[in-house]
């Protein structure tokens, strides 16, 4: 995806060697993180989809009363391996934040993004234990689940979003002051990645549908999705291909932009994971959502929106022309 590409030093007269390989090095650990936190992402996927999170109760943050739980069931390790690593995702991040903040001059867009990435991770976690102490949980098919999650799927790819730009950022070496949002095109690279964020929501709670009511075939998934008797989580699957759809005009358009950027084979690859993603999502529909293609569309997804996100801040904030440049 060219994640540690050219980078172009911003603000730095006279840097020394050490100084630009501390530079390489934060704008891969930034993308480090990223990688880490799509890890995080699936396996909270695999809980929700094996009904493993009342594997430690209703406790927060303990697990079932334990800091380490005693002879653990599958559930229990399940559940427990992602608070693991959750916590983990909090120092890491925490480590961005200062290594970005110590590397950096003042007034560097990336500190503002790492900032906002440990506020979002802070707001992750609180929303996640309010799910496990309000038991949204395995078989809850309350509106009020639906709710909740919805919020935390929706601060979760802002969390990615967040961190995918703050290494972006990072290797562009722009300043908050330089960064501007304004025009039609930014108003419609906005209003595009609002839709691809629905996208996103709605195919999890389409995930959340087949979990909860899975059907012996495709003609009975049909007959859910347009039955009156139905669950409106299951009459509520269709919003995911529609909405896709409609998200997938807008990234035409980003990429015919991103091409006359300069950012072609960014867009290239964007194509590329959109066009994946289609398959995954007809695949999941054949195959009647097993949990490995559940995992496999959701890893596809969380792959196409940083790269979305990467394209869009090179159409709305294009790499300065700066000197010297230097190659990773």
């Amino acid at each position: 995806m060219g994640m540690a590409g050219a980078v172009g030093l911003s603000g730095r007269s006279g840097a020394s060697k050490k100084a630009v390989g501390t530079s390489l090095g934060l704008e891969r650990y930034a993308w480090g993180v990223v990688g880490y936190n799509v890890l995080v992402i699936l396996w909270g996927a695999l809980v929700r989809a094996t009904g493993s999170g009342a594997g430690c109760g209703n406790h927060w943050p303990l697990c079932n009363g334990q800091v380490i739980p005693l002879s653990p069931r599958v559930d229990t390790v399940i559940e427990f391996t992602h608070r693991c690593m959750t916590g983990g995702a909090a120092f890491v991040v925490l480590g961005l934040l200062v290594w970005t903040f110590r590397a950096t001059v003042k007034g560097h867009a990336a500190r503002v993004m790492a900032v906002a990435s440990m506020v979002l991770l802070l707001n992750e976690a609180l929303l996640g234990a309010l799910l496990v102490k309000l038991g949204y949980v395995t078989g809850n098919q309350s509106t009020g689940r639906v709710v909740v999650l919805s919020i935390h799927l929706s601060n979760t790819l802002l969390l990615l979003a967040a961190l995918t730009l703050t290494a972006r950022l990072l290797g562009t070496g722009q300043m908050w002051s330089e960064l501007r949002v304004r025009g039609r095109n930014a108003l419609w690279v906005v209003i595009g990645l609002a839709a691809t964020l629905v996208v996103g929501v709605s195919g999890s709670l389409a995930a959340l549908g087949d979990t909860l009511f899975p059907a012996s075939s495709l003609r009975m998934a049909m007959e859910q999705d347009f039955a009156a008797a139905s669950p409106w989580l299951l009459r509520l699957r269709g919003v995911h291909p529609v909405s896709a759809v409609i998200a997938g005009a807008f990234v035409l358009w980003l990429v015919a932009q991103g091409r006359r950027a300069g950012a072609g084979r960014l867009a290239t690859i964007v194509i590329g994971l959109l066009g994946f993603q289609f398959a995954l999502g007809l695949a999941d529909v054949l195959l009647l959502a097993p949990v490995w293609m559940q995992i496999v569309h959701l890893l596809g997804a969380d792959l196409y929106w940083v790269s979305l996100v990467t394209l869009a801040a090179a159409v709305v904030w294009p790499r300065p022309v700066r000197a010297p440049a230097l190659r990773g």
